[in-house]
């Protein structure tokens, strides 16, 4: 049941849902991946045992940089220095390389994950670069100075994983152009056309039209 007393602001769509809506948990984790909801991100992360519970979990999967920060015990001064919650380009794309393969926690699990996060509403950043109707998975992670997302595309030449950190960025705007998104669309864009020479790709005349106003 979902109250309004758990709502956190940004980005998602729960937080507009009616107090005493009733819920189920594949809705949580739909929004929380595609959506990058704020709300079930944290209902999620409760449900699954706090953070505490899904560090222990990431270090006996072999990842001792991906971490939940906030509300967990003992890592107050760490989530002042990197957030919510942490991770690095080597270990975020490892773990869609083996969500692709159906190695991280059971087949029948990476293969859910990999179809839900084979389903983001943000096509506008590195995913605009290769073509529609391609399947990629992708997360977003964005605040102010730091944008960030990991993509692996099954591409017709062949998988690839990209995952693209930017940080202190000077160019804070969060309009279609900004710097480390326009950089995101070119690179993403570059690898395609790499991998698969025979099939390039460039966005249509006029694609940024449909950008104009999406916000994150």
């Amino acid at each position: 049941m979902y109250r309004d007393s758990i709502k956190y602001g940004g980005s998602g769509i729960m937080q507009f849902f009616k107090d005493s809506t009733q819920t189920d948990l594949s809705t949580l984790i739909a929004l929380m991946l595609s959506y990058s909801d704020n709300t079930t991100s944290l209902w999620n992360q409760a449900l699954a045992g706090g953070g505490t519970e899904i560090n222990e979990l990431m270090d006996r999967l072999g990842y001792q940089n991906t971490r939940v920060n906030s509300r967990t015990v003992g890592r107050e001064s760490i989530w002042e220095k990197y957030g919510w919650g942490q991770t690095t380009p080597r270990e975020i794309a490892d773990i869609f390389i083996k969500l692709n393969n159906r190695e991280l926690i059971s087949t029948a699990a990476s293969e859910q994950m990999y179809r839900l996060l084979s389903n983001t509403f943000y096509t506008d950043y590195a995913l605009s670069g290769i073509p529609a109707g391609v399947n990629s998975a992708s997360k977003q992670g964005m605040v102010n100075a730091s944008r960030s997302e990991v993509f692996l595309v099954n591409s017709p030449q062949g998988d690839y994983v990209c995952a693209i950190f930017t940080d202190n960025n000077e160019d804070k705007s969060w309009g279609y152009d900004n710097e480390a998104w326009v950089m995101t669309r070119k690179i993403s864009n570059l690898i395609w056309n790499h991998f698969n020479p025979n099939q390039s790709y460039q966005q249509p005349e006029g694609f940024e039209k449909y950008l104009e106003g999406l916000s994150y």
